[in-house]
């Protein structure tokens, strides 16, 4: 049977430190890196959230109707959340940025906000290096229609009955028509500063620079 020697032992206990430290070093240099990603991501989240409240609620805010709606072009930065962080934060940017901008202009529609604006993310992708692409341009037609048929349907739901709604054809083809005109104008308005906003961005190749993708 063969036996280890005293210098063997010592080789090995060298050898086994070595493993074990340089895989130390390794596990927390990966740590800190995904430790890294989040706090950047975190921090743009919460700069997205005020930017969309502040562009929301305060810039190019255009109230229309008797029910506290209203027009605005906050939705551009809302596609730009969506492009540039991962899914559950755009979803966290949206919510936070609609939800507040209309606590401090419209508290009524807060709740219809919240759950549209982050169903507005859902067509958009962050997996290109660019911002502006085909995808993410036809990405804000189909955030229109989710925006006209969601604040239609909220708008029944907070200031009307489905009695109504189902007695009328009429009636609902009209309000839905209105509806999707304001959601037009609100989400065209926004898909253009978005592409323009993307295009300076994409120039200065910030997302590379800000994200790892």
């Amino acid at each position: 049977m063969y036996h280890i020697n005293k210098k063997e032992k010592e080789y090995l206990h060298v050898i086994t430190r070595v493993l074990f430290v340089g895989g130390m070093q390794m596990e927390t240099g990966e740590a800190l890196k995904i430790r890294s990603e989040k706090i950047k991501h975190i921090t743009a989240t919460g700069m997205m959230a005020a930017l969309i409240t502040i562009m929301t609620a305060y810039i190019c805010h255009i109230p229309v109707g008797t029910n506290g709606g209203y027009i605005h072009f906050g939705d551009s930065l809302i596609y730009l959340a969506a492009v540039l962080l991962p899914r559950p934060y755009a979803f966290i940017a949206a919510a936070i940025g609609g939800g507040m901008a209309d606590l401090l202009t419209a508290p009524m529609w807060a709740p219809a906000t919240i759950i549209i604006k982050m169903l507005i993310v859902l067509p958009f992708t962050n997996k290109s290096k660019k911002i502006i692409n085909i995808w993410n341009v036809v990405a804000t037609v189909i955030a229109f229609f989710i925006s006209g048929i969601g604040y239609f349907l909220a708008e029944y739901l907070i200031f009307g009955t489905w009695t109504a709604l189902l007695d009328s054809v009429q009636g609902t083809i009209s309000a839905l028509l209105v509806s999707m005109w304001g959601s037009l104008v609100q989400s065209g308005g926004s898909a253009i500063f978005f592409i323009l906003f993307g295009i300076a961005l994409d120039k200065s190749q910030v997302k590379q620079k800000l994200f790892r993708l």
